[in-house]
């Protein structure tokens, strides 16, 4: 029996992951944790000066729920460690109404839920459908989610690796395949419109749009620019490799490499 852990961050009543439970369901034993409201943008923070609340829910399809009164990261740790009785074999977190593209992933609690998955030795997948429409449709983005994760339940999935995955939001036959890609460019406008609040206490709200910029052509952006599912591996090992010898002639001044000896800096 597999056995798959469902979270997001758009909270437990979205449209996204109700749509992706009644899918996974026809393959796997579910269990889904979720926030009681939208936690979007909220990264991979977690709570630690403040108790998590956690209530737990029926749904149709569903072997296990809970709410959680806490960030998609709480979700996935308070899950895998404590709510969960089982071995998992795959954590899913989405479907995200909105893209999660690029540098989206360093922001997006739908990335981060699915990142935690892998800290905590689970392999994972992220999925979001590139639409904010309030009216939009999540049934396809949710079967093409199952056929992914009947592929890699298959196949193997790196226990060290998530995979990003977008869906463009178009008909069936609109959309022109799956692309392997890397994470692309993506940008905003920090626009900060300043408030008062009715005692007079200035506020801040932020917006702004995406910033088009130019993109590589094996980036997700691209993909799904150009009807694509766009599936992207993402490991979080973030050392950047390439740089190591570099700083360590620059450094090598400082530092003894061979004993890890410190020179004097006075």
């Amino acid at each position: 029996m597999i056995r798959i852990l469902v979270t997001n961050d758009d909270g437990i009543h979205a449209r996204g992951i109700h749509a992706l439970v009644k899918e996974l369901s026809s393959i796997a034993e579910i269990y889904m944790v979720a926030p009681d409201r939208e936690r979007s943008g909220t990264g991979h923070s977690i709570t630690v000066f403040e108790p998590i609340k956690v209530t737990p829910v029926t749904f149709q399809a569903v072997k296990k729920a809970w709410i959680i009164g806490g960030t998609p990261v709480d979700c996935v740790k308070l899950a895998i460690s404590k709510l969960v009785d089982v071995k998992l074999d795959l954590v899913v977190s989405g479907i995200n109404h909105g893209p999660n593209l690029g540098t989206d992933v360093l922001y997006s609690g739908t990335v981060s839920a699915a990142a935690e998955g892998v800290i905590m030795g689970i392999p994972s997948v992220a999925v979001s459908l590139d639409s904010f429409d309030a009216d939009m449709d999540f049934r396809l983005a949710a079967r093409t989610t199952r056929k992914v994760v009947e592929l890699i339940l298959e196949k193997g999935i790196n226990s060290q690796t998530l995979l990003n995955i977008n869906i463009p939001a178009l008909p069936k036959d609109e959309i022109k395949g799956i692309r392997i890609t890397k994470l692309g460019v993506r940008n905003y406008d920090n626009l900060f419109d300043e408030r008062q609040d009715p005692r007079g206490n200035t506020y801040y709200w932020l917006g702004g749009g995406v910033i088009n910029e130019e993109q590589e052509k094996d980036s997700d952006v691209i993909a799904v620019q150009e009807a694509f599912i766009s599936i992207t591996p993402i490991n979080l090992d973030l050392t950047d490799y390439r740089l190591i010898k570099e700083y360590e002639d620059n450094f090598k001044s400082y530092l003894d490499f061979t004993t890890g000896v410190k020179n004097d800096f006075s």
